[in-house]
């Protein structure tokens, strides 16, 4: 934890960062991968970004398969994929960042009480996104080191609820697989999550 009230160094972005990756089974590979990006605060400005892998292993994009990032603010989009997303444990060797595409943003909404449930639905033309997270457990707050960051170089803060049962649907099309458990800074979390208030500070 910090030593004082305020830390030195640069904020980075600050907004909400909820994910939800999929397998087929405990011991294997994630199969899909989902990140959303609520941006309160950046050197881009707000927006939002769902950065959506059906198949993370495949170079290939829309309509040949769910692998795009859906944004209404495509610099801070590609800011975010680029210094952050690339950079994410299970994002890392993603061959479907080679094809990304940069899709439109018609509307996005929210639901849920964020005790029990939250959803978030996104839809480009000729898309819509539906992101379900259900059982949601008891939140947790962490403060995480750079050491034990994604890009090695940020102090990361955040608050933390995990779900026990979370979807993904493309146009109507649930994505197969389902979250499980994984390792998590040091402790076991399940794989589909809500991240709140989550800043990235640089010291």
């Amino acid at each position: 934890m910090a030593q004082h009230p305020f830390p030195d160094g640069s904020v980075d972005w600050s907004g909400d960062n909820p994910g939800i990756y999929l397998k087929q089974s405990a011991d294997g590979p994630f199969t899909s991968l989902m990140v959303w990006f609520r941006i309160a605060w950046s050197p881009y400005g707000k927006g939002h970004a769902v950065v959506l892998f059906e198949d993370p292993a495949r170079a290939a994009a829309w309509p040949d398969i769910a692998n795009f990032c859906i944004c209404d603010n495509e610099p801070l989009a590609r800011y975010l994929v680029e210094n952050f997303c690339r950079k994410f444990g299970v994002f890392r060797n993603a061959k479907a960042f080679e094809a990304l595409q940069y899709l439109p943003m018609q509307a996005h909404s929210v639901s849920g009480d964020n005790l029990v449930s939250s959803g978030v639905s996104v839809s480009s033309p000729g898309l819509a996104v539906d992101l379900v997270w259900n059982q949601l457990g008891r939140p947790f707050a962490a403060d995480v080191l750079p050491d034990l960051t994604a890009t090695g170089a940020h102090e990361m803060y955040s608050v933390f609820v995990e779900s026990a049962d979370a979807s993904i649907t493309v146009n109507g099309r649930r994505l197969s697989g389902r979250p499980y458990p994984r390792p998590f800074m040091g402790r076991t979390a399940s794989s589909a999550f809500l991240a709140f208030s989550e800043t990235w500070l640089k010291p």
